[in-house]
Order: structure tokens, then C-alpha cells, then sequence
């Protein structure tokens, strides 16, 4: 198909917002260059484009009625599955969050702006599962645009929590973690990005872990900032946790985001030996005791189960990283101005880097978004016009904040070369009640982002971090934190903590 040429009016226009200053002889020499040029594009309609592979059969599944989902938490309900399949997930069932590419089954990704989408393709992940003999069964309600770590902005309403369902679940990937937690799915995918599947776990009472930054490809999953982007594995034991690890790890050759780090998938199920002997665990003393923030019976939880390691045989100390206090000033710039800048302005792809686009998503969401803006939630809406007054500093403060990242990371890595994981509470507080309608708008974001306090600063620094229930009386996880490259410790010491309070 013909691209539609520029008017002189148009390329005026242009030229005008840039501050060009062209004349009118000028602009129509531009014209005819541009006229000639947009040949290039007009041959791309010669060409079949590359779809990621869609292997197995299946019907786009059906939306549950309230009655078959009292925790809101699904979003779409299937069964796909190949039948000749045998592989470690045999007989599991999997449930994706929705911001996962499934073939002709409908994503919004918790999103009004979404709504309507159906992927032509399989994410790498979804290939993954169903070639290891697991079930995708559905599709699970994520906050709107993954941006909350509450569970109450999504515009299908308010997740609730399996184990109280006046509270929130914690978000993004707050349906995943509500059909874990109510054992209704075996599995669940969730993304994180400052918190987005440790601190929903956490708060349902289940495990989720954060991988290393690139271990599991991104390919075919909506993003916020491809520096902070992870997709990882739920479940309601450290063994299935590692277990779905050991399907999705491993490179795929189309996602950048796995040539930062040079990491390689393991064999995670086989550490899982209850020996952590000799192991050194360190406590980081500015995860607790958060002003206004941590309430003390969580404090007290982490601290007793941190110390139950020496009972295994672990050496047990606490210790003091300030750059931690750091690291959600530098994620809200990371996240603010990057979501802005890749998941809004550059529709969820955005341009600069190797491997494959969702160009089915870019057309759909770009001509989406601004007849429904308005109906975005007020966390997206905050990123919007925070993001778009900072572009007046050109990204300096962006750039800024991802250099000074740097120093965290080495905060970080420095305390792992004398100890093998870093301990803390996944999330401060309990889980907080619902908002109702009548909350405010600085009540409501604030919600959504205080919780990833401990979390976030992770994400930046790509380490691998997993949450781990860690008391019998309410919803409290454990956060537990390894080198880069190295979840099999972080899983070791989670299953050896787990088979001890069994």
C-alpha cells in the first residue's frame, strides 16, 4: 500500500515544532526529496514480515462471568496445550499475565487503551511451556499498563487477595499471584519492573522470582523500559518456581535485552538440596524500619526467619549498604521518563535495537491510545506529565540516573563478594485494604509505588531477587537477593528456609 505524500502544510508544521526555519522554496525542495524517498516504504508491502512461531492449535477461550471469578483475577480463560508434548511441565497448569503475547487469544494488559488487541504470535516463553507439556490456561488481570505495584488501577476493577479479599493483592502481576495463592492455576508468568512479581507473591502468600536481567527472554511481552524489564516465574513452592526457572531460561537471539549480561540457563531443581552449610547470609539493615512504611511485625518476621537460617548451618550477619536508600530515587526517574518514552511515545517498541518488533502491537496501540488516554489510570497518567515536563531537560536527568545506577550496582555486588545473598522484607507492610472510588489521586499512586521501596532498586541492577513466604500469621515475605547470574543460590537458600518451616 502507498504511503500518503507530506503537504507543504504538513512538512511546515514540522518544521515549525523543530525550530527549522525553513522558506517556502525550501520546504518544497524537502518535498520532492521526501516524495522520492518514500519509495523505501512503499516497497515493504512487497514482503511478508517474520511472525514468531505458532506452533499449536487452539480457540481464543471465552472471558469468565463474575460468578467463575470472584477474585477478578482473570482476565481470559483457556486451555491450549500441545498434546504430544512431554517435558518437565507435564500436567502443570500455567497461567500467563496479560501483558503476554498468546496468539489469537485477546491481551489488554489492564488497559481500556488495549482493549480489543489480539496477538498474531507467541511470545518466546508461551513456545517455551507448551514444548515442556504445560497448559495455558488463561490469562491473568494485570494493572493497567503494568504500572502499580497495588492491585487497583486496572480497568477491569480491583484484584483481591485470596487470603482476605478486602485487600489488595500488590501488583503488576496481580492476577497471577491471586490464582496461585487461591490454587486455582499451578503457575503463573508474571514481569517485574520494580517489584511487580516479588511483591504481589509476597503479598498472596506464594513464591515469585525476579531472574537476573536477561535470563529469560522479553520477546512478544509489552514493556515499560527495556532496562528494567524482567519476566519471571510464580508458584506456590520453591521446587515449581525453579522447576518453570529451567523452562524459560536461555537465550533466544531476539531479545536485547539478553546480550547485557552473558548468562546461561542451569539445571535450577538440582540445587535444591537443604544444604546451606558454610553459606553466608547477610541482613541489609536499610530494608527495615522505613519511616512511615514498615510496619514491625513485618520487620520482626524477616529477621526471625533471616536468623533461623544458622539452625542449616548459614553464617548469619547483618550488615549496612546505604546506596540501598537510593534506589527508588533512581527507579522513579528510570521508570518515569523511559516508560514515557518507550511505552507511551514509542508505542511498547520503539526503535534502536536488534531483534524482533511487535508491529501488530505498535499499530494497534498507537492508534489507540490518544482517543482513550483519558481513560488511562492516574499512575499512567502521572508518568505522562512527569515524563513530558522532564523532556524540557533534553534526558539529562534520565541519563543521569541510569550512570549513578552504576554505583549501586557496585553497592550491591561489593556486599555479594562477602556474602552469598542479601536478606529483607519483599514488602514493608501488610497488605493494605482496597482503595474505595472516593480515593484521591495523590492517594492512589501513592499507593502504587511506595510498596516497591525494597524491590525496585533491583530491577536496575538486574540481580536476582525472590520473595519466599516467611510467617504462618499473615501475608510477609522474605526477600532474598543473589549475584548476577546466580539464582541457583537465591532458590537454594529459599527451598532450604522453606523445608525448615514446613
Amino acid at each position: 500500500m502507498s504511503i500518503r505524500r507530506p503537504t507543504l502544510e504538513q512538512l511546515k508544521m514540522i518544521a515549525d515544532k523543530y525550530n527549522l526555519f525553513l522558506t517556502e522554496d525550501e520546504l518544497a525542495s524537502y518535498q520532492h526529496t521526501i516524495d522520492n524517498t518514500l519509495v523505501s516504504y512503499d516497497r515493504l508491502s512487497h514482503y511478508s514480515e517474520p511472525r514468531l512461531p505458532t506452533k499449536v492449535p487452539r480457540t481464543p477461550g471465552y472471558r469468565p462471568d463474575k460468578w467463575e471469578n470472584p477474585l477478578n483475577a482473570w482476565y481470559w480463560k483457556t486451555s491450549i496445550k500441545d498434546e504430544n508434548a512431554t517435558g518437565k511441565l507435564s500436567g502443570k497448569t500455567v497461567v500467563l499475565k496479560d501483558n503476554v503475547f498468546l496468539a489469537g487469544v485477546p491481551m489488554m494488559n489492564g488497559s481500556r487503551v488495549l482493549e480489543g488487541f489480539v496477538p498474531d504470535e507467541d511470545a518466546t516463553i508461551v513456545r517455551r511451556i507448551l514444548e515442556a507439556g504445560g497448559e495455558i490456561v488463561g490469562k491473568a488481570v494485570n494493572e493497567d499498563l503494568c504500572f502499580s505495584g497495588g492491585s487497583h488501577t486496572s480497568h477491569t476493577g480491583p484484584v483481591r487477595n485470596p487470603l482476605d479479599p478486602s485487600k489488595m493483592t500488590g501488583g503488576s502481576s496481580s492476577g497471577s499471584a491471586a490464582l496461585v495463592g487461591a490454587r486455582e492455576v499451578d503457575l503463573a508468568i508474571g514481569g517485574d519492573q520494580g517489584g511487580s512479581i516479588r511483591v504481589p507473591a509476597a503479598w498472596c502468600g506464594i513464591c515469585g522470582l525476579k531472574p537476573t536481567y536477561g535470563l529469560i527472554p522479553y520477546t512478544g511481552i509489552f514493556p515499560i523500559d527495556r532496562s528494567l524489564d524482567h519476566t519471571g516465574p510464580m508458584a506456590s513452592s520453591v521446587e515449581d518456581t525453579a522447576l518453570l526457572l529451567e523452562v524459560l531460561a536461555g537465550k533466544d537471539g531476539l531479545d536485547p535485552r539478553q546480550s547485557f549480561f552473558p548468562v546461561e540457563p542451569k539445571k535450577y531443581t538440582d540445587y535444591l538440596t537443604g544444604d546451606i552449610r558454610q553459606l553466608k547470609v547477610a541482613i541489609v539493615e536499610e530494608g527495615f524500619g522505613w519511616k512511615n512504611l514498615s510496619d514491625p511485625e513485618v520487620d520482626q518476621a524477616v529477621l526471625q526467619s533471616a536468623y533461623s537460617l544458622q539452625h542449616l548451618g548459614a553464617k548469619v550477619e547483618r550488615i549496612s549498604i546505604p546506596w540501598h536508600k537510593e534506589g527508588l530515587h533512581l527507579w522513579n526517574i528510570i521508570a518515569i521518563e523511559g516508560g514515557l518514552k518507550q511505552m507511551i511515545n514509542e508505542n511498547g517498541v520503539g526503535t534502536g535495537w536488534k531483534g524482533h518488533y511487535s508491529t501488530a502491537l505498535t499499530e494497534f496501540f498507537h492508534c489507540r491510545k490518544k482517543l482513550l488516554a483519558k481513560e488511562l489510570s492516574n499512575t499512567v497518567k502521572f508518568v505522562i506529565l512527569l515524563g513530558e515536563y522532564m523532556q524540557q531537560h533534553g534526558g539529562k536527568y534520565y541519563s543521569t540516573a541510569q550512570n549513578i545506577s552504576r554505583r549501586l550496582n557496585a553497592a550491591y555486588d561489593y556486599a555479594l563478594e562477602h556474602f552469598d545473598v542479601l536478606i529483607m522484607p519483599t514488602v514493608p507492610m501488610k497488605p493494605l485494604k482496597i482503595p474505595g472510588p472516593d480515593t484521591s489521586i495523590e492517594e492512589s499512586i501513592k499507593i502504587a509505588v511506595e510498596v516497591l521501596i525494597n524491590t525496585a532498586p533491583f530491577d536496575i541492577t538486574g540481580h536476582p531477587s525472590m520473595t519466599v513466604p516467611c510467617s504462618p500469621s499473615y501475608p510477609i515475605g522474605m526477600m532474598i537477593t543473589g549475584r548476577i547470574g546466580e539464582e541457583e543460590t537465591v532458590l537454594k537458600v529459599a527451598h532450604a528456609y522453606e523445608q525448615l518451616n514446613r
